[in-house]
C-alpha cells in the first residue's frame, strides 16, 4: 500500500507541471527521488535474519531423544546475547568480543604455590593460563571459549567480591591450584608442545580468548558462580545436592556426551575390607563384608545417601574419604576385598568439560553450551565491572 501510495502522488505530480519548461528538470529529479523511496520501502519490508549458513545450521550426530538440547543459532529469551553489531555476533557463534577492551588495565595476581611467588598479569592473559590448565588444547574451539569465559566469570566475580578466601599470601588474589583454577604461566606453557603443535595451539588458545575478549555468564546481572568440572555420569548435578546452597542457575541438566567421549567416564578402584572400613572411619570386623544399601538418590543420578555398616552418609562423604572419582558408583564385594567402580570425574555441578567438548563437536556455539550447562543465565560483558575491579588496591 505504502508503495501505490507513492506512485499515485507522482502520477499527480507529472499532470501539474505538463507543459511547464521545468519538466526535464523535474523529471530527473523525480525519479531519483523515487528511486530512493522505492528502495527504503523495500529495504524496511526485509526482516533482519542471520546468514543463510548460520540460520540452517543444525548439530549432525544422533542425539538421545530423552532430553532437550539448546537450538544452534542465536539462542531466545534470557539466553539471548546483547549486541551492538549481529553481523559480527552471528560470526562469533552468537558471542561479541570487547571491541573498547574495559578490562584491559585490570591486572591479576596469581600466588604460583610451588614457586612460592606471585605473577602479575593482565586479565586476558590470565583466562588463557587457566584454559591451558584447566582442558585440554585439542578440545573444540568452542568448546574452549566456553571455558574461557567460564574462568573470567569466575575471576571477575572473585575480584568484583573481593573475595581472598584461600590465598594466604594477601598481595595475590588466586592461587595457581584447583582450589581457585588451574593456572599455567606462558613460559610453562610453551614447554608442553614443540615444534608445530605448539604453534597450532598457542594459536588456538589465543583465539578461544581474543574471540571472547571481556565476556562473562551472568544471572540477574551478576556474574554467576562458574562451576565446571571434568566429566559427568551422564548428568550434571544440583548445586545442593553436592554443596549446601541451592544455586538457581546450578541445576541438573542431561550431559550424554560424556560417555562415548570421555576417558574418564568409567573407573574401578579395588580396596581390602581394611581399608575400606579404615577410610571410612568404621569400627568392627574388617574382614566381614559391609552390608551396603542406597537410601536415596539425587536428581542426577549420584548417590545421595547411603548406609553402610549401619552408618549413614552422604554420597560426597564416601567419595570424599575413599578418594573417589565421582559421587556416583556401584560396587562388588567378595571376603577379602571391595571393588568399587565411579561414573564420572569431579562434583559433577556446572559445566562438564567433556559433555563442552561433545556438544561443540555437534555444532553448538560457546553460547549454546554455557546456557546449556547454566540455566537462564545470559553472556555479556564485564565492562559494567570496570570501575568497581580496576579501582580495587
Amino acid at each position: 500500500m505504502r508503495r501505490r501510495r507513492i506512485e499515485h502522488r507522482v502520477s499527480d505530480a507529472l499532470q501539474c507541471l505538463k507543459g511547464s519548461r521545468w519538466v526535464p528538470i523535474f523529471s530527473i529529479g523525480l525519479l531519483l527521488g523515487i528511486t530512493v523511496a522505492l528502495m527504503k520501502v523495500s529495504i524496511g519490508g526485509i526482516p533482519a535474519r542471520m546468514p543463510a549458513t548460520l540460520a540452517n545450521a543444525q548439530p549432525g550426530g544422533a542425539v538421545s531423544a530423552a532430553f532437550e538440547l539448546p537450538s544452534t543459532g542465536s539462542g531466545s529469551g534470557a539466553n539471548k546475547v546483547e549486541a551492538g553489531s549481529a553481523v559480527i555476533a552471528q560470526q562469533m557463534g552468537g558471542l561479541l568480543p570487547n571491541t573498547t577492551a574495559a578490562l584491559s588495565g585490570l591486572i591479576v595476581r596469581t600466588y604460583m604455590m610451588k614457586e612460592q611467588r606471585t605473577e602479575s598479569l593482565p586479565l586476558e592473559e590470565y583466562v588463557r593460563g587457566v584454559i591451558a590448565a584447566e582442558m585440554p588444547a585439542d578440545f573444540e574451539l568452542e568448546a574452549l571459549k566456553a571455558q574461557a569465559i567460564a574462568a573470567r566469570t569466575y575471576i571477575v566475580r572473585r575480584l568484583a567480591s573481593g573475595d581472598d578466601s584461600g590465598v594466604e599470601n594477601k598481595e595475590a588474589d588466586v592461587t595457581d591450584t584447583i582450589a581457585h583454577q588451574a593456572y599455567l604461566p606462558l613460559a610453562q606453557l610453551k614447554q608442553h608442545w614443540q615444534g608445530a603443535k605448539q604453534t597450532a595451539n598457542m594459536k588456538k588458545l589465543n583465539e578461544a580468548v581474543k574471540q571472547t575478549e571481556g565476556l562473562i555468564v551472568t544471572y540477574n546481572g551478576e556474574p554467576i558462580q562458574a562451576a565446571f568440572f571434568s566429566t559427568s555420569s551422564g548428568y550434571t548435578e544440583n548445586s545442593e545436592d553436592y554443596w549446601t546452597n541451592q544455586i538457581p542457575y546450578l541445576r541438573s541438566v542431561a550431559s550424554q556426551w560424556d560417555i562415548e567421549l570421555s576417558p574418564r567416564y568409567k573407573e574401578s578402584v579395588e580396596l581390602t575390607l581394611a581399608q575400606f572400613y579404615e577410610k571410612l572411619g568404621l569400627q568392627g570386623e574388617s574382614r566381614v563384608q559391609p552390608s551396603i544399601r542406597v537410601l536415596a538418590a539425587t536428581e542426577g543420578k549420584s548417590i545421595s545417601k547411603i548406609e553402610i555398616a549401619g552408618t549413614v552418609f552422604t554420597g560426597r562423604e564416601v567419595r570424599e574419604r575413599l578418594g573417589l572419582a565421582s559421587a556416583a558408583f556401584t560396587w562388588s564385594m567378595n571376603d577379602k576385598a571391595i571393588t568399587i567402580t565411579t561414573y564420572g570425574y569431579g562434583h559433577g555441578v556446572g559445566m562438564s568439560q567433556w559433555g563442552a567438548n561433545g556438544m561443540a563437536k555437534l555444532g553448538y556455539s560457546a553460547k549454546d553450551i554455557l546456557t546449556y550447562y547454566y540455566t537462564d543465565v545470559k553472556i555479556e560483558q564485564a565492562s559494567k565491572f570496570s570501575a568497581v575491579l580496576l579501582g580495587r588496591s
